[in-house]
């Protein structure tokens, strides 16, 4: 999975565009070489805003982050590429009754809690695993590096899931090979990460999303194929998965790691962790999650698609709950 998604990331790093911050500047390390493409658009004072905002949340360990400021969520993929291993993805990810509910299992990495208020689009809260910022052995960011406070404002573009101010929730999960459309002439393309960024900035529900991603290609290069769930306030949700040579919509509320196109139920409650969220009935969201976790499941969330609120829990700590949300956060203590 990373490779492409890490370049797709990466591109992003020529530190924006504010004269104070170019590579090289006092104060400023140049970042690894990779292609220079500026999609951050900020300001110094955006700038200043953004890192000032970054938090250890908890040892993970999660972050947190408020970004200022705007940015090209249709900025062009890159070749410069960094190979990282892609196995073991397994989320699990479900909708009902105004929840929205995800477990992200991958490798043990630091995570970002990200609001966003892009001009013009839906203000979001969203997370990422910010791994796919740096390169490969990095570590855990260093918050007292000016370097990597910059690094982290890119995990604005890079969100694993996330809810937005219409109630409109996203998230994905890894799925079997499948063969993507072809590209079309005159038409952006963009990773499996920017697409979720595209949506939660510019989709009110279900519809928009589905026909605003219906606009890009995605490029998986690299990594596995990526299936959606996508979900909304007024409690519509719907799968989007890339196969056979289309974009395959699919009304479902459950997602783990099986194709769903053409999948009779048989098939789909075969799988372990679909057939554990389908039959859940009335148990408690976050018990739910509980439930389908694996031993490397990183962060489990669920998303009040009505509040605007959301629950969240890292490396399965279940009786560790931090609240989430689309409000400013606190000012610290």
């Amino acid at each position: 999975m990373r490779s492409r998604i890490v370049a797709t990331v990466l591109s992003a790093l020529a530190l924006a565009a504010a004269p104070a911050c170019t590579p090289g500047s006092a104060g400023m390390p140049s970042p690894a070489p990779v292609a220079r493409v500026e999609v951050l658009r900020q300001t110094p004072a955006e700038i200043t805003r953004t890192t000032a905002s970054l938090r250890r949340v908890d040892d993970l360990p999660m972050y947190r982050m408020a970004y200022h400021g705007g940015y090209d969520a249709e900025a062009p993929l890159t070749d410069e590429e960094l190979a990282r291993p892609a196995d073991g993805w397994a989320c699990s990810l479900f909708h009902r009754e105004g929840e929205f509910g995800r477990n992200f299992d991958w490798d043990p990495s630091p995570a970002m809690i990200v609001r966003a208020r892009p001009p013009g689009g839906h203000a979001s809260v969203s997370l990422a695993d910010v791994s796919y910022l740096f390169e490969a052995g990095h570590g855990a960011p260093d918050l007292a590096d000016p370097q990597d406070r910059r690094r982290l404002a890119h995990a604005v573009l890079a969100p694993f899931d996330g809810m937005n101010d219409q109630g409109l929730a996203i998230g994905l999960a890894a799925a079997p090979d499948a063969r993507l459309p072809a590209a079309r002439p005159g038409n952006a393309t963009v990773g499996g990460l920017r697409i979720i960024r595209l949506v939660l900035d510019r989709a009110a529900s279900v519809p928009e999303a589905i026909e605003l991603m219906r606009r890009y290609d995605i490029d998986f290069t690299g990594g596995p194929q990526l299936h959606y769930l996508i979900a909304d306030r007024a409690g519509r949700s719907a799968v989007v998965e890339y196969g056979e040579g289309r974009v395959n919509v699919l009304d479902e509320r459950y997602l783990t790691n099986i194709a769903l196109t053409g999948a009779d139920r048989a098939t789909k409650l075969a799988d372990r962790r679909y057939r554990l969220l389908a039959e859940g009935g009335r148990t408690e969201a976050m018990e739910l999650l509980r439930k389908v976790a694996q031993p490397h499941t990183r962060w489990s969330v669920v998303y009040d698609l009505d509040a605007g609120t959301g629950r969240l829990v890292t490396g399965q700590r279940w009786d560790r709950v931090h609240e989430i949300g689309l409000a400013p956060e606190p000012p610290e203590s």
